[in-house]
């Protein structure tokens, strides 16, 4: 038997007994001789107050407050049936709050809280022996010699794998589509305890040379071309022109890396004199905790060989063990660590103008708490009632929020650019989601009904039944006024954040790159090695390409580069002079791109000295090279660089000696927020090593439509080769625009958060405004009678305005100095505590303010005397 129907038998069952009590009295009393009439008056005259004995009974019986709860409940409901107005502003108010912290948290934990999906996650760690992040060794792991001398030692891994990630093209089915690949041991799959859906992993020897022509794809690519068919396994795919059988299919949950769509398998072979950098997994053996891990792999490691030229820097090598989820994570925590924050500040804010709402209706509700306190209700009684009233409200924006946080997540994962989120296929709402609102909910109401409760039900009884309560509100005055200088505060904080960010993006933008993106549209091509095996192979099918560029109409001119500027890849490499100089401090290296005749025309590079390549410069021709102005300058101070030799090689013979014929400008190579480095520029004809020579752009300067350019270059090279997939073709303008993609992503987010604290907090100084006007609407009419001009009724609620705004801006100031420290790490030629950043949000605020005081104090300026007088 359920609860509700236990108890209606429950009271059923009582109301029969105490009916046959009254019975039984009454016959007593007739059998003495009373009458019908006076028995039955005298019989409940002596039982007493039935529905006190109900209550008490019901007690007696346990679970009473459920049945409070459920009145409380219903009253709630029917109080804010009542006030449809301020049921609305608040539902929507916190619906944004906890909304936004929802989608937040949603993130976070799949980010940050989840366990990675593999079996024992807190067993896989990344054993990692190289040296501090720098562009040779950007993230953990080892090197391809330690790998193997470590592959061999199971004292602390049970199993150990690596992997690296590419790019292959899949052709011979549509259209030719580069997929994110992940060469993998087969160990890998063995270390994380994964498994295919269907099919089978990797053959320890089908890793070797000759043996390896077999593939697993990723479940999203079995169902997007395969149509999900279990068929599927045994076909042969087309990869970079090599056949390979499709052997499994990895689910998606279970991917690694997760955005991976195949799997080729992989035998690390070192190279003599290079130094290849893996991502290494390993589960640890049972038994051994991490700290054992750590101490028994530094001593390992200790004992590594390095190549020569590292000896010297053994010093610089860091050893560590570190959890895996950690290394997917990288630099991810911080951003997410400062957005959470920020819609923290925006429930906060929420939280506040709902409080505020909740003083200002405590107010009109000062005499039905004292009526109810003077029948017998308690206090305790009476803030429950009120804490019910509130939760109710925050259920009903935590509902609406659900919603908010759908539409904002999938807004969020939409304009996060790829990468920004680690782990963003698990990034959804789920019960661990939902249960975090519903707290959150709860949470929210206690922050926000728990002050207005304990002021609406402070003990003034008499004052609150006469006709002086109209005083009382006075007593929450302050404490509203407290609540709005606390959100245009918090409005501040984020607001110098948003700003921070915004100047910081804009400086990136505004950078001197070097060359004109203007009109310029580029492509971006990996010739595959089976089909283009020879050096000579990669420069005919440049030559043809540069051809079919020329025709286009409109192109004024077309060039080619392997490393274009800003385009993710690049080569860097020492030199030697001919006369035997040591290099100047500060360069030790320069970047080495190869170039075509006419490529800095097309780029918008300036010649500063001596020439362009030209057609002379080919294969068999003496060597030559165009250096940046910034290598020059430092190598030949005095100008005297054309004419002068250098070498890429250590012991160059004489015909690896490059004379300098050309100066050009610097570009910015890598990242628009890195200084620009010194460059050497060879002719692509002279270039040799299909390292060099494998990964091409092409560049075209037009004067025409960029699209219809675009769509003619695509053309052009599927003309040349149509088994090509091209991994970038777009403007050169977009292309840069996609290097700023996280600065801006970050700042816009910050910038959302922060404009919807001030909506917030322009409500919260509108509504306590205009309900100071409304109580004060005897005063002022009063004031106007007496000869009060409305200019300067209207300053009244102006300098009411500047003593909410200036307290804020204060406190909001220093809170943002020192808050916005966090956000250095994101800035660019901005400093976290920028003068100018800080006045103009400063500024921005008090307006807005200002302007949010404007239709009040209009109000108060236009109150009529004689209504005034006569609402009194």
């Amino acid at each position: 038997m359920s609860w509700f129907r236990k108890r209606e038998w429950r009271d059923a069952n009582l109301d029969d007994e105490i009916r046959a009590h009254l019975e039984m009295a009454v016959r007593d009393r007739i059998a003495r001789g009373e009458s019908p009439e006076a028995a039955r008056a005298a019989a409940r005259r002596e039982f007493g107050n039935v529905a006190h004995v109900k209550e008490v009974t019901r007690e007696m019986w346990g679970g009473i407050w459920r049945e409070r709860l459920l009145q409380d409940l219903h009253y709630a409901v029917r109080s804010l049936r009542r006030a449809p107005s301020f049921t609305l502003v608040a539902v929507l108010t916190l619906a944004l709050g906890i909304g936004a912290n929802t989608a937040m948290f949603t993130v976070m934990n799949a980010v940050l809280l989840r366990p990675l999906p593999f079996p024992a996650p807190d067993r896989l760690f990344t054993p990692s022996y190289t040296q501090p992040p720098s562009i040779f060794a950007p993230t953990p792991g080892l090197y391809d010699r330690h790998y193997l001398a470590f592959e061999r030692d199971t004292t602390i891994f049970k199993r150990i794998g690596t992997y690296y990630g590419l790019a292959l093209t899949l052709s011979g089915s549509g259209d030719p589509v580069k997929l994110s690949t992940t060469a993998a041991t087969p160990s890998l799959f063995d270390a994380l305890d994964a498994h295919p859906i269907i099919g089978r992993g990797f053959a320890s020897n089908e890793a070797e040379p000759g043996q390896d022509g077999v593939v697993i794809i990723g479940e999203r690519l079995w169902n997007s071309r395969f149509g999900g068919d279990r068929r599927a396994i045994g076909t042969v795919i087309t990869l970079e022109g090599t056949r390979r059988t499709i052997i499994g299919v990895m689910p998606s949950d279970r991917a690694f890396p997760a955005m991976s769509d195949l799997w080729i398998p992989l035998k690390v072979m070192p190279q003599e004199g290079n130094l290849r950098l893996g991502n290494v997994v390993g589960r640890l053996n049972d038994g051994i905790t991490l700290d054992q891990a750590k101490r028994a792999f530094a001593i390992r490691a200790a004992q590594f060989e390095l190549p020569p030229g590292f000896e010297l820097q053994r010093n610089e090598f860091v050893a560590d063990v570190l959890p895996l989820k950690q290394v997917l994570i990288g630099d991810a925590q911080r951003p997410l660590l400062v957005f959470s924050g920020a819609v923290l500040f925006v429930l906060l804010i929420a939280c506040a103008n709902v409080a505020n709402l909740l003083l200002m209706r405590m107010t009109s509700r000062d005499r039905e708490m004292a009526v109810r306190g003077a029948l017998g209700a308690g206090r305790a009684r009476l803030i429950r009632q009120l804490l019910t009233e509130t939760l109710v409200l925050a259920m009903m924006g935590a509902a609406l929020g659900v919603l908010v946080a759908l539409a904002g997540l999938k807004m969020l994962m939409a304009l996060a650019p790829f990468g920004t989120i680690p782990r963003a296929e698990s990034v959804h709402l789920d019960l661990t989601a939902l249960a975090f609102t519903a707290g959150l909910s709860i949470v929210t109401a206690i922050v926000c009904g728990l002050v207005p409760a304990l002021h609406a039900t402070e003990h003034r009884l008499i004052a609150s039944l006469t006709s002086a309560s109209r005083t009382i509100a006075g007593t929450h005055a302050r404490l509203r006024s407290m609540l709005v200088v606390g959100e245009i505060a918090a409005a501040l904080v984020l607001l110098v954040g948003a700003g921070l960010l915004l100047r910081s993006f804009n400086h990136m933008r505004s950078v001197e790159l070097g060359f004109d993106p203007s009109n310029v549209v580029a492509a971006t091509i990996d010739l595959p090695d089976n089909a283009y095996r020879t050096d000579e192979a990669s420069k005919a099918f440049a030559r043809r390409v540069l051809d079919g560029l020329r025709a286009i109409p409109g192109v004024q001119a077309v060039g080619t580069v392997n490393w274009a500027p800003l385009g993710g890849t690049l080569i860097r490499g020492d030199f030697i002079l001919e006369d035997g100089r040591k290099l100047p401090e500060g360069v030790a290296w320069a970047d080495k791109p190869s170039t075509s005749p006419g490529y800095f025309r097309a780029m918008g590079q300036r010649i500063r000295a001596g020439r362009d390549f030209n057609e002379q410069d080919r294969a068999g021709a003496p060597g030559v090279v165009i250096i940046s102005q910034s290598l020059a300058e430092k190598l030949w101070p005095k100008g005297d660089a054309i004419g002068k030799r250098v070498s890429n090689t250590d012991k160059p013979k004489p015909e690896d000696w490059l004379s300098i014929v050309g100066i050009v400008n610097d570009v910015v190579q890598t990242d628009v927020k890195e200084a620009r480095g010194p460059a050497m520029y060879v002719p692509m004809e002279q270039t040799k090593g299909m390292t060099y020579l494998s990964h091409v752009n092409f560049v075209v300067r037009h004067s025409g439509s960029a699209s219809a350019t675009v769509a003619a270059v695509r053309q052009v090279i599927r003309d040349v080769d149509s088994n090509l997939a091209i991994s970038v073709l777009a403007s050169m303008d977009e292309r840069i625009s996609s290097t700023t993609l996280q600065p801006r992503f970050q700042s816009r987010l910050l910038l959302t958060f922060s404009l919807v604290a001030l909506v917030l907090a322009v409500i919260g100084i509108y509504g306590i405004l205009a309900y100071g006007v409304a109580q004060r609407l005897h005063e002022l009419g009063v004031r106007i009678a007496l000869g009060a001009a409305p200019a300067d009724v209207m300053g009244l609620v102006l300098r009411r305005t500047l003593l909410l705004t200036v307290p804020g801006v204060l406190i909001g100031l220093g809170a943002a100095f020192a808050l916005t420290r966090v956000l250095g790490k994101f800035l660019f030629r901005v400093t976290p505590t920028d003068p100018t950043t800080f006045a103009a949000t400063s500024v921005l605020l008090a307006i807005v303010a200002l302007a949010a005081s404007y239709v009040p104090a209009r109000r108060a300026g236009r109150v009529d005397p004689m209504m005034a007088l006569r609402s009194e």
